[in-house]
């Protein structure tokens, strides 16, 4: 994989701060989502609604703390 640094606003990162659904997950991931979330706005817009309750769903149940470790994860997916 390749990667390239571009330059944010620090109010830009604190944004995209609050779409993080775990502590750990890379800015990569969260822009990946919104662009997903972007693409399907216009052509699915049902769809779209459902992937973002589905993720204030996840953030929910994650600041709650009810969340899998990696490691049980990992023994459900037989890893």
């Amino acid at each position: 994989m390749t990667a390239t640094t571009i330059k944010i606003h620090d109010g830009t990162k604190s944004e995209l701060d609050k779409f993080r659904e775990y502590r750990n997950e890379s800015y990569d991931e969260v822009i990946t989502k919104l662009v997903h979330i972007v693409k399907h706005v216009k052509d699915e817009p049902e769809l779209s609604k459902e992937t973002i309750e589905a993720i204030e769903a996840a953030r929910a149940r994650i600041k709650q703390g009810n969340l899998v470790s990696e490691a049980e994860m990992s023994k459900r997916l037989g890893l």
